[in-house]
């Protein structure tokens, strides 16, 4: 396919996939159940980190997480009490567990309460056309209290050569202006061609038979050779390829 052509098929498929019925089997719909802005990027971003493995999985714990925050997410962070952080005890997801769940709520009250909520936080590090400083920057913040080193592992950091595939699956819900209703669009102070593309094994082999990507490993020098094809297809909304790329990997076998 030349360019032209290329760009046809991925918008016809980004099209295809981005839809309301996507929401259906994807980690996106746990979010959708709130409709306070922080409610919504809290649970957000709570099931963004313990977005891999089994997507069943994925969603059943997702789920009983927002049941062990009393399905107020925004009002458990702020006003936890101690016997409430008791009631956290036992969550796991693969190597996510309840010590790593404890520190994520007081750090994200530490967020909250002193820089303003995670809208502003990665706003205050974006650049033109990339948020991945934004998200190292994030993830000294959100690491700035005491904690255990091993919790670190689960925020991922561009500048450590991390595709950081779940954070920015994360601020593509949060970010992107979507038509369809799937992305939830309500961070107003950064836009949509300031995304990348969530990198992982099916958008990456994807990627690669569509020649968008050489690069063999799914790290971040890869993610800015992708963010660059993709970029040039739609500069505006290159992230919209996300849906193309998962789309045509884990329904289709591409």
């Amino acid at each position: 396919m030349n360019k032209s052509e290329l760009k046809s098929f991925l918008d016809f498929k980004a099209e295809q996939y981005n839809t309301p019925e996507f929401i259906e089997s994807d980690p996106i719909q746990i979010p959708h159940h709130f409709n306070q802005k922080e409610d919504i990027e809290i649970s957000g971003f709570l099931t963004a980190t313990i977005s891999w493995g089994n997507r069943k999985s994925i969603l059943k714990n997702a789920n009983l997480l927002m049941d062990m925050l009393d399905r107020s997410p925004y009002d458990f962070v702020l006003n936890h009490s101690q016997s409430d952080l008791e009631n956290l005890t036992g969550f796991v997801h693969r190597t996510f567990n309840e010590a790593d769940l404890l520190y994520f709520i007081k750090a994200l009250k530490n967020i909250y309460k002193n820089h303003e909520g995670l809208e502003t936080v990665f706003t205050k590090n974006a650049e033109k056309d990339s948020l991945q400083l934004s998200i190292h920057k994030f993830k000294k913040i959100f690491f700035e209290i005491p904690h255990s080193l091993r919790t670190q592992k689960h925020v991922s950091d561009p500048l450590k050569n991390s595709a950081a595939k779940r954070i920015n699956m994360y601020l593509r819900w949060m970010v992107r202006k979507d038509q369809s209703g799937v992305d939830f669009g309500i961070w107003k102070k950064l836009h949509s061609a300031q995304l990348s593309c969530p990198l992982d094994v099916h958008s990456g082999n994807v990627a690669r038979k569509l020649n968008l990507l050489k690069r063999k490993a799914n790290d971040a020098k890869a993610l800015v050779e992708l963010d660059t094809a993709l970029r040039k297809l739609d500069p505006a909304d290159p992230v919209k390829y996300d849906f193309a790329l998962f789309g045509l990997g884990v329904f289709e076998k591409y």
